[in-house]
C-alpha cells in the first residue's frame, strides 16, 4: 500500500490562523462559549457554540478564509467542492459574499435541509450537482469536473489554509477570557477542525488535552493512528453524517498525530444520549456529529480519567439535521443519566405472568418499549426496553437470578432495531385486540395490566415511549371463552377515564390481519 508521507508544520499553522483572523469575519461573529449545568457531574463543562454560527456549523470558517485568500483571477475561473452538506454551506456563503460562481457535488443521499440551505446561502452564485450515493462518489466527480473546467478546488479539510479558518474557532476560545481549559473535545471527520485547534491551543496552553472523537464505524483517524497513515474504511457507518469520511486527509493525519493527545471512539446510542443532554440543559438540538464532542468527555468521565474539578471543553460542531433524523434519536437516547437496554426474557406462559415479572422490576428503572408476540405455547420472550442506572440494572440481574433465569440483551439485534414482532394466530384462543390510551406516568399501564390479568392471558403487545404525556400500545389478549372476553371488554371500558385514558378495539379489518383471517 502506497501513501504519502507528511509532517505537521505548527508555524505554517500558526501563521494562516492568523492570517484567518483578517478575513473570516467578514461574513461571521465568534461564537459564545456556555457552561453546561451538569450537577451530577464534578468538573466544570463548556460547549462552543457553532450551531450559533452563520451556517449553524464551523465550516463557514475554512471555506470562506479559502476562497477569500485566491486571487481574482483564481475565483473568476470559479470554485469547485464535494461536501455532504455543511462544508458545501460554507462555501456557498463565500461564493454570493465574494461575488464568484461555485460548483458544488453533494451525494445524492444528503438531507434536504443541507440542500436547501447551500442553494439559501448561495443563491445564483451556486450550483448543487448529485452525484452518487457517498462523500468519496461526489469527491471523485468533483475532481474530474474541476480539472476539466479549470476551476479552483476547495477541499473541505485537507488544506492549510482551510484549516487555518478552522483555526480561528480556537483562537476565540483563547481569547475568550475562560482561562485555560484542562481537556478539549472536538469530532473528528476529515480531521481540519480537530488538528488546527490542537496545534493553536497547545501552542497558547502547552498542558492541555486534547482528545478527537469519533464513531466507532467511522473510526478513519483511530485507524491512521493504528496504522501510522491515513487508511481506507471499508465500511462507513453515516448515522453521524457529518463526520463519515472513509479516509483522513495526509495533512490532517500529521497534525493530529503530533498534537492530539488520543482518539475516543463513540457508539452512536451514546452520540444520542448527549445530545438528549444538550437538549435538556440548554434546549439545543445539536446534528449528531454535533454531539460527538460531549459524548466523547461522557465516556472518558464514566471511566474515571476525568479528574474532579476538571475545566472542559467541548465543542458542538453543527446543527443541520434533517428533522426526520429526530425520532430516531430520541429513541436511542436514555434519559439523564440512565440509559437504555433492551432484554429478551424468558417468562412462563399464563395469565399474569408478565405482569408478575414487570411488577419486580426495580423501580427506578422505566420501560419504554414492549415488543411480545405468542409463539409458542409454553415459555414466552417479550423484549423489553427499559431505562436505568447501571445500579438499577444491577439490581435487576439479581431478581433474573433469583427467578433462575437469564435475560439476553438484544439492544443491537436487528429484529430489534426494526420493531419486527413475530406471533403465531394459530394460537390464539378467542382472541381480543385493542388500542389501549393511558397518562405516560410510572404504574399507570401496570394497574391496568393487574385488573385484568385474571381473565386474559396476553398474546401480543406493542408499545414505545413518544415522550407525551399519554402512551399508547396494541394488545392483543385471549381466553377462555366469548364470555370471558366480553366480560373484560366491558371491564376496560369501565376503566376509561380512569387508569385507562381512552380504549377501542381495533377495526375488523386489522383484526383479521392480525389473526391470520384476511386473504
Amino acid at each position: 500500500m502506497s501513501f504519502t508521507e507528511t509532517s505537521s508544520d505548527p508555524d505554517r499553522l500558526v501563521a494562516e490562523i492568523i492570517a484567518a483572523r483578517e478575513r473570516v469575519y467578514a461574513i461571521g461573529e465568534p461564537t459564545p462559549l456556555q457552561q453546561l449545568p451538569l450537577p451530577s457531574i464534578d468538573a466544570e463543562v463548556w460547549v462552543k457554540r457553532e450551531d450559533l454560527g452563520p451556517i449553524k456549523a464551523y465550516k463557514w470558517r475554512g471555506a470562506y478564509n479559502a476562497m477569500a485568500a485566491l486571487s481574482a483571477d483564481e475565483r473568476d475561473r470559479g470554485v469547485v467542492a464535494a461536501s455532504a452538506g455543511n462544508h458545501a454551506q460554507g462555501v456557498a456563503l463565500a461564493a454570493k459574499s465574494l461575488g464568484c460562481k461555485a460548483v458544488i457535488f453533494m451525494p445524492r443521499s444528503t438531507p434536504e435541509v443541507k440542500q436547501r440551505e447551500v442553494l439559501r446561502f448561495g443563491q445564483d452564485a451556486v450550483e448543487i450537482r448529485l452525484v452518487g450515493d457517498t462523500y468519496d462518489d461526489a469527491g471523485i466527480a468533483a475532481r474530474e469536473f474541476c480539472d476539466a473546467s479549470q476551476g479552483v478546488y476547495i477541499h473541505p479539510y485537507d488544506d492549510l489554509v482551510v484549516m487555518g479558518g478552522q483555526g480561528t474557532l480556537a483562537d476565540e476560545v483563547v481569547t475568550s477570557a475562560k482561562d485555560p481549559f484542562d481537556r478539549v473535545y472536538v469530532a473528528i471527520g476529515g480531521g481540519g477542525l480537530a488538528a488546527a485547534l490542537a496545534c493553536w491551543l497547545k501552542r497558547c496552553w502547552p498542558g492541555v488535552k486534547i482528545y478527537g472523537v469519533e464513531g466507532v464505524g467511522q473510526a478513519s483517524m483511530q485507524a491512521a493512528m493504528g496504522a501510522g497513515h491515513p487508511v481506507r474504511l471499508d465500511y462507513l457507518d453515516v448515522f453521524c453524517d457529518g463526520t463519515a469520511v472513509r479516509k483522513v486527509g495526509d495533512l490532517t493525519f500529521a497534525y493530529c498525530r503530533d498534537f492530539l493527545d488520543g482518539v475516543v471512539t463513540v457508539t452512536n446510542d451514546e452520540v444520542c444520549h448527549s445530545i438528549r443532554t444538550l437538549w435538556e440543559t440548554l434546549r439545543v438540538i445539536p446534528e449528531p456529529s454535533g454531539g460527538m464532542g460531549l459524548a466523547g468527555f461522557q465516556k472518558h468521565y464514566d471511566a474515571g480519567e476525568v479528574k474532579a474539578g476538571e475545566k472542559v471543553l467541548t465543542v458542538i460542531s453543527g446543527a443541520n439535521m434533517d428533522f426526520a433524523q429526530l425520532a430516531g434519536i430520541a429513541t436511542r437516547a436514555g434519559i439523564g443519566s440512565r440509559h437504555r437496554r433492551f432484554l429478551r426474557v424468558p417468562i412462563p406462559e399464563g395469565k399474569g405472568t408478565l405482569v408478575d415479572f414487570l411488577k419486580q422490576l426495580p423501580g427506578n428503572i422505566s420501560i419504554v418499549d414492549v415488543q411480545y408476540g405468542r409463539v409458542d405455547s409454553d415459555i414466552q420472550f417479550p423484549v423489553l426496553g427499559l431505562v436505568g442506572s447501571a445500579e438499577d440494572y444491577a439490581i435487576l440481574d439479581k431478581v433474573l437470578e433469583k427467578r433462575g433465569v437469564a435475560a439476553s440483551d438484544v439492544s443491537s439485534d436487528e429484529d430489534v432495531g426494526y420493531r419486527i414482532i413475530n406471533y403465531n394466530p394459530e394460537l390464539f384462543r378467542y382472541p381480543l385486540f385493542v388500542n389501549i390510551e393511558f397518562p405516560e406516568r410510572a404504574g399507570a399501564f401496570l394497574q391496568f395490566m393487574t385488573e385484568v390479568k385474571d381473565v386474559a392471558s396476553l398474546c401480543y403487545f406493542n408499545y414505545a415511549y413518544s415522550g407525551e404525556r399519554v402512551g399508547r400500545s396494541m394488545v392483543g389478549m385471549e381466553f377462555d371463552s366469548e364470555e370471558a372476553r366480553d366480560l373484560c371488554m366491558k371491564k376496560v371500558k369501565a376503566m376509561e377515564g380512569g387508569v385507562i385514558r381512552a380504549v377501542r378495539q381495533v377495526s375488523d379489518d386489522t383484526f383479521l390481519r392480525l389473526t391470520g383471517q384476511s386473504n
